[in-house]
């Protein structure tokens, strides 16, 4: 394969780039001095060639401190399916403001937002708030602890459940990290506790689902996933696979817990669950949840959930069902369930023309790629066969891709480096249009 000229002119790229951004370099120098890292999130600092500072969003448009425009794919990671600063959404948080910020006690919006997320979640007969999907992960797993008596649960290789201690197991592991593990759950970092808690199998493997249940099911409260691995190249589950998990689960007497934080709302109003058929007996939602405001959600069964109610398993946060949130929530889920939840319609044929060009022009140029998933959420790689599991993801050529990215920003096109791309309510046909321009211009010249 022909080194493309994003690839072979990355250095010219990288010059464009920092010409562009002078003022964001400038913060990032000064950041550093005070800030741990320079940015309030590690992953921040994986962005090529260095974090960005944003001064305003719009629709699908974001613009940097140095007045640079683009058309924005990353969606703050996700959360922002109805774009940037959305109309419907200022006006509710604008509304409670002059209301309050904070109660520290109840308020109307609490069972307002519970209804709505009861009437199209379908696991939903009572839901929980909190203020992250770390926490959110967390309330469930010993929520299944405390319905089972159990201490263990089962999660996949490369999912991700947020970053605690007892969750931040084979998330991304290299492949040494594997082979030296010799079978047994990875840490990600160090300082973590030890973790005696976690069964660690691979995605789409029922012959090791069935072996850990046969082994330790007596000790297992639940399995957790995400029902399609958006953080580790969007890979869906085989046919099949999720009602298998929901039929093992129910066996051995352990919960199905799906982690919906980036597929609730966004692949349909009722998360991944609907899109699928599949209903879990818990579900954790957040991101596209509170439409740009941090907020998370326990959703589930009855039977479950009513530990909670009795106070039998703890449930705490001083800002839990947050009224700002709240409000944002609300007015999230109202435009995306209006006339049926129609708009859907039109980020599944949006998302698939973006994913369909940039296959088509990738190819073209005689490239070996691979677009997972589809509509809302889809994930680019350089590979030469679409992988099932997170350790045939190994063989992507990420240094490509980061090249590419590279490219796109300097065409006014903003992505994640990891390869994730999140599509709005608000991306247009036009912006579909003006990208895929932007793409083939990156596989043609040189810059």
């Amino acid at each position: 394969m022909t080194a493309p000229p994003f690839a072979l002119f990355s250095a010219q790229r990288e010059a464009s780039v920092r010409k562009k951004i002078s003022g964001s370099l400038a913060r990032f120098e000064r950041a550093q001095h005070s800030l741990a890292g320079g940015v309030s999130t590690a992953l921040r600092r994986s962005a090529r060639p260095s974090p960005l500072y944003f001064k305003s969003g719009k629709g699908s448009r974001i613009t940097d401190v140095d007045d640079n425009n683009y058309i924005d794919y990353t969606l703050a990671w996700g959360p922002l399916i109805l774009g940037h600063s959305p109309e419907p959404i200022n006006q509710a948080i604008a509304a409670q403001l002059k209301l309050g910020h904070t109660f520290g006690a109840q308020h109307d919006l609490e069972f307002e937002v519970a209804e709505l997320l009861k009437k199209y979640i379908p696991c939903a007969d009572r839901v929980a708030f909190a203020n992250s999907g770390t926490e959110i992960v967390q309330v469930a797993l010993r929520l299944a602890r405390g319905a089972t008596g159990r201490k263990k649960y089962l999660k996949f290789e490369g999912h991700y459940h947020g970053w605690d201690d007892s969750v931040l197991i084979s998330y991304r592991p290299t492949r040494a990290q594997i082979e030296s593990a010799h079978g047994q759950p990875i840490p990600v970092g160090t300082g973590q506790r030890p973790n005696h808690e976690t069964v660690a199998v691979e995605w789409n493997d029922r012959q090791m689902v069935e072996r850990a249940f046969a082994e330790q099911g007596h000790d297992i409260a639940a399995v957790v996933l995400e029902p399609m691995l958006c953080n580790s190249s969007c890979l869906p589950a085989d046919p099949g696979f999720l009602q298998f998990l929901r039929d093992i689960t129910t066996k051995h007497g352990a919960l199905l817990i799906f982690d919906e934080v980036i597929t609730g709302f966004r692949l349909a109003l009722g998360g991944a669950q609907q899109h699928y058929g599949v209903v879990p007996d818990l579900a954790t939602f957040a991101k596209a949840a509170g439409g740009g405001l941090p907020l998370s959600v326990l959703a589930g069964k009855a039977e479950f959930m009513s530990l909670i109610a009795e106070g039998k398993v703890v449930h705490a946060g001083t800002l839990n069902g947050n009224p700002l949130c709240l409000a944002a929530a609300k007015a999230t889920i109202e435009e995306l369930a209006k006339d049926n939840g129609s708009v859907y319609q039109q980020l599944w044929a949006n998302g698939e023309k973006l994913r369909n060009g940039l296959e088509q022009i990738l190819r073209h140029a005689g490239l070996p790629v691979v677009a997972t998933a589809g509509g809302p959420v889809f994930h680019l790689s350089f590979a030469e066969h679409p992988a099932r599991t997170y350790r045939e993801t190994l063989s992507a050529n990420t240094a490509l891709y980061s090249d590419f990215g590279l490219a796109l920003l300097d065409e006014g096109i903003l992505a994640l480096p990891d390869g994730r791309w999140y599509l709005s309510t608000a991306h247009t046909a036009d912006d579909i249009e003006q990208t895929l321009n932007a793409i083939q211009r990156v596989v043609e010249q040189p810059i």
